[in-house]
Parts: C-alpha cells; sequence; structure tokens
C-alpha cells in the first residue's frame, strides 16, 4: 500500500501504533508534527499548505488514537518522539522530507534535524522555542500581561485567565479539553473580532494528558542553545507578533543561532499563524521549500558540536507530577 495515499494510516513501531494523515497531492513531502504535547492533530491542519504539496500530520504517540507506552502519561520525551519519527520516515520511503515542527513539536524537530540532518531536505520551526523552563516561563508570563491589558474590558476575559489557570494538575482528558478550548483566545491575536471565523476550531480542540515527565518522573529539561548552531540543513522560523508562547523573543533567538536560517514574521497572528494568516503562512512555506530544493549544499554548521544520535540517550524507548505548562504547544 502507498504510504502517502491521502487518508489515515498506522505504523508499528516496537509493538506501538503510531497513526498519521496525509494530505495534499504531489510536490515536496512535508511532515508536520503537532505541539502539546498532547494536542489533537487536527488543530495543525493546513489547508492553503495542502494546496502546494503532501503534508503528513503525525499524530504522536501517546495522543488520540496512536499506542500509549506502558508507563502512561509519563516517558514521552522528545527522544521518544525523535526515535518514533525516525522509524515513520523509514515507513514512508522517502529518501528526504521537510519536517514542520510546532510548539513543542518544533523543541523534537529541531532535535531531531541535529541529529538525522540527512533525512532532511528542510527543516521548519514553527512558533517553536530553544528553551522550556522558569525562562521561558517567564516570558510566557510577560506576554500574558500583555494579552490581558489589550483585552482587560472585555468581559470573556476572566473565563480565559480561570481556563489557563486550571490547566496546572489536570489529568482527565475531557476536563483538559475543555481547559484548551476555554484559554484559546489568548492563543490568537484577535480571538475576539473573528470569533464567528475561529470559533468552530475552537469547538473541535482535544487534548489527552501527557504528564512532561520521563519515565522516571523527572520533568524534561529543555535547552537547545548549544545544539541550533549544529543544525546544517536549510531552516525556516516562523513566530507570530501576538503569539504568547512560541512569539518574537523566541523566533529571533531560533533563527539567530542556526546557520543560514530564514525568518518569517507573521505580523496579524498568535500562536496559530496558519488559520490567522493561511496565505502568508502558506507563501511562505512553500517558497522556502522552492528554494531549499534548489540547494546544492548542505548549509554549514558554526559550530563543531557533539550531538547524541538516536538511541544513544534513550535505549528502549518503546518498552518502557506535573503538568508542562501551556506554552509548550
Amino acid at each position: 500500500m502507498n504510504p502517502l495515499k491521502v487518508g489515515s494510516h498506522t505504523v508499528e513501531l516496537g509493538g506501538l501504533t503510531q497513526r498519521y494523515h496525509v494530505r495534499g497531492r504531489g510536490g515536496a513531502v512535508l511532515v508536520a508534527m503537532p505541539g502539546g504535547p498532547g494536542v489533537g492533530w487536527e488543530y495543525l491542519r493546513m489547508p492553503a499548505v495542502e494546496q502546494r504539496m503532501t503534508v503528513v500530520y503525525v499524530e504522536p504517540l501517546g495522543t488520540g488514537q496512536s499506542g500509549r507506552l506502558p508507563g502512561h502519561p509519563h516517558g514521552y520525551t522528545r527522544d521518544v518522539y525523535a526515535e518514533a519519527l525516525d522509524r515513520l520516515l523509514d515507513h514512508l520511503g522517502r529518501e528526504k522530507v521537510f519536517l514542520l515542527g510546532h510548539g513543542y513539536g518544533g523543541n523534537v524537530a529541531q532535535l531531531y534535524a541535529a541529529r538525522r540532518p540527512e533525512r532532511l531536505a528542510g527543516l521548519v520551526l514553527y512558533a517553536s522555542t530553544p528553551v522550556n523552563g522558569p525562562e521561558h516561563i517567564a516570558e510566557t508570563s510577560r506576554q500574558l500581561s500583555q494579552f490581558v491589558r489589550r483585552n482587560q474590558w472585555n468581559p470573556e476575559l476572566p473565563a480565559v485567565l480561570d481556563a489557563i489557570r486550571s490547566l496546572d494538575g489536570l489529568a482527565d482528558d475531557d476536563r483538559l479539553g475543555a481547559a484548551v478550548r476555554g484559554l484559546f483566545p489568548a492563543c490568537v491575536a484577535h480571538y475576539w473580532a473573528r470569533k464567528r471565523e475561529l470559533g468552530p476550531l475552537r469547538a473541535r480542540l482535544r487534548m489527552t494528558h501527557v504528564s512532561g515527565l520521563d519515565a522516571v518522573g523527572l520533568p524534561e529539561v529543555i535547552d537547545d542553545r548549544a545544539l541550533l548552531p549544529a543544525i546544517g540543513v536549510p531552516a525556516l522560523v516562523v513566530t507570530g507578533c501576538y503569539d504568547i508562547y512560541g512569539g518574537l523573543r523566541w523566533g529571533r533567538e531560533l533563527h539567530a543561532l542556526i546557520p543560514g536560517a530564514r525568518l518569517l514574521v507573521l505580523a496579524y497572528s498568535g500562536h496559530i499563524g496558519h488559520v490567522e494568516e493561511p496565505e502568508r503562512f502558506a507563501e511562505g512555506i512553500a517558497g522556502f521549500v522552492r528554494g531549499a530544493e534548489g540547494l546544492v549544499t548542505t548549509v554549514p554548521a558554526r559550530h563543531v558540536v557533539k550531538v547524541p544520535q538516536l538511541g544513544e540517550q534513550h535505549a528502549g524507548s518503546y518498552s518502557s507530577g506535573r503538568r508542562p505548562a501551556p506554552s509548550a504547544t
């Protein structure tokens, strides 16, 4: 069976079932890793991009109808997701693909690009960040304060803030989904001005509880500032001016750290520019793909950095607290 036929597919990964979904026809193949971790893949649908290339949407392990680790909801680290991604690319059978990661999916994608550049024609880091933890939480809080000031007279604002506060400690999928739908206005630039347009997407959002802890119960720590200069594939960084989670500060930092990277700033978007500015987003992706396909040499890395390869840090990935801040999505 053609693994790139339009529709939904499964592939077995060490005893776990990985689902993925193919949309679009022809052209380059763009593999899209959603964020969260735990947000249902459907929010990342990019119809304007699908008109220009084939898009493979990953339904990550631990999420939706994909398989669960034995220690679920724990153990879903970047090492696990990167290893699963590697096996999925084996299954797709393409020599090279373009890889897009959104939010936490961008954290996975940048790690994978540093480890396995030979498998990628290009990398799109969309609303990604170089770090998580206290520094990222502080910046998210600053951006959230700006969101509050812009909307201080809106009677629906308190409900949005209540939804954000409710995330900490939630472990029930239905309640998590309700919280994500509740905080959704903070994820976009001008939700209430576009409520009729954006409301249906908000109503469809769903969430699976993924703890953000590794297999032994420790929080996953991300700081890729030393890793990013080792990325040696063409890269595009996409960021929205109103994104409180993966906004301009982080987009500019990623752009500065990755050799030869391009930066696409979406002036009227928050965290989901593919929905808020779909044509500009799609044209940016398509232009990047056209340019990357025309390259005949690998982008040189600025520094030589020892990058652990798949399997070195997380042997037996498939055999194996606190919920991460919503900044990961």
